[in-house]
């Protein structure tokens, strides 16, 4: 059978075998057997954001590996959670598989949906109807800022705290820069951050309004000065020059230059 077409039966062998060696590294390996839930978070976090370097380099066969060292860590969380007699990998399956049956009920109910905006706002109102006090309750606090503020703002349109119109959102940057540009001019600090942040908070709005990622976007664009920038460093080592002691319209040579080859 071809990689990637599994029969359910393979698949479950090859979960039930993760479980298996999972059992024994927490018995049998010194390193295992220490971890905790605390010890493996900042592991996790780095695992995450190494599957979204895959992700943007769209390297399939990284996207997997990566995949399997996320999956690694959900199965040791609920191994620890197992040994504290709490959960185990069958609670976290069916805890999942509830609350998909549950805020799905365009699939497993008979509410009806024209698109997958309506199945957003409908997930937004279960979610309230759960118990919780805002639709902001599930945004994480260590999240970076920039992911925060799109998850903010996707939460609040699925309640429908939202723009109408694209055009009105970028009406709304372009009111947000001129009072930065105002507070600039002022000269006072504080304010000058306040607005600067709320130029990138109309920004992330706009660019949901686009349809793309900021996140994705911006980590593009870092992408693209890293490949250039080094490509810079390479020719002026090449001809024995140092970048410090070359003018900022020399050095724009080599920039041009390496635009040109990094598209």
């Amino acid at each position: 059978m071809n990689p990637g077409n599994n029969s359910r039966k393979v698949q479950l062998e090859a979960f039930n075998r993760l479980l298996d060696i999972m059992d024994e590294l927490r018995t049998q390996c010194p390193w295992d057997k220490k971890q905790t839930l605390e010890s493996l978070r900042q592991l996790t976090i780095e695992e995450t954001y190494e599957l979204g370097d895959a992700i943007l380099d769209n390297d399939l066969e990284e996207i997997k590996k990566e995949l399997g060292d996320l999956l690694l860590h959900i199965v040791f969380y609920a191994k620890i959670g197992s040994e504290k007699n709490s959960f185990d990998i069958a609670d976290v399956a069916h805890s999942i598989s509830e609350k998909l049956i549950l805020r799905h009920p365009h699939i497993y109910g008979d509410v009806q949906v024209e698109n997958a905006e309506e199945v957003k706002k409908n997930w937004e109102q279960i979610k309230l109807k759960e118990g919780k006090n805002s639709v902001l309750e599930g945004v994480p606090r260590t999240l970076p800022a920039l992911v925060k503020a799109t998850r903010i703002q996707d939460k609040v349109a699925g309640v429908g705290f939202e723009w109408e119109k694209t055009e009105q959102v970028w009406e709304k940057v372009q009111e947000e820069l001129q009072e930065l540009q105002v507070e600039i001019k002022k000269g006072d600090k504080e304010r000058i951050v306040s607005e600067f942040g709320d130029v990138l908070f109309a920004l992330i709005n706009y660019a949901r309004f686009i349809d793309i990622s900021p996140e994705n976007a911006l980590e593009s664009t870092n992408k693209k000065f890293i490949k250039r920038f080094q490509h810079m460093e390479v020719e002026i080592k090449k001809e024995q020059k140092t970048m410090s002691a070359l003018s900022l319209n020399e050095l724009q040579i080599y920039w041009n230059k390496a635009k040109q080859i990094f598209k």
